[in-house]
C-alpha cells in the first residue's frame, strides 16, 4: 500500500459501497414493489398497450437492471479515475 493510503481505500470502498447500496434499492423498487406489490394498480396504466404492472413484472426490471448496471460502470470508472486506481 505505498501508492494509496489506507485512508484513500478506505474512502474508495465507502464510495463504492453506497453506489452498490443506491443502484440494489432502485432495482428493489422497480422489480419488487413495482413489478409484485404495486403491479395490480400500476395496470391501470398503459404502456405501449401493455399493462404498467404486468410489463414491470415482465421485462421492466430487468431493463432497468441493465441500465443499472451501465451506470454502475459509469460510477466505478469515474470512482478509480478519482482515486487513481484506474487500470492505465
Amino acid at each position: 500500500m505505498t501508492e494509496h493510503s489506507k485512508e484513500n481505500l478506505n474512502a474508495y470502498w465507502r464510495e463504492n459501497l453506497t453506489y452498490i447500496v443506491i443502484l440494489l434499492s432502485v432495482w428493489f423498487i422497480v422489480s419488487y414493489l413495482f413489478g409484485i406489490l404495486l403491479a395490480d394498480q400500476l395496470d391501470a396504466i398503459k404502456f405501449f398497450g401493455f399493462p404498467l404492472g404486468f410489463w414491470f413484472a415482465q421485462q421492466g426490471s430487468e431493463v432497468i437492471f441493465v441500465i443499472l448496471i451501465a451506470i454502475y460502470v459509469k460510477l466505478m470508472n469515474n470512482l478509480d479515475m478519482k482515486y487513481n486506481v484506474d487500470e492505465k
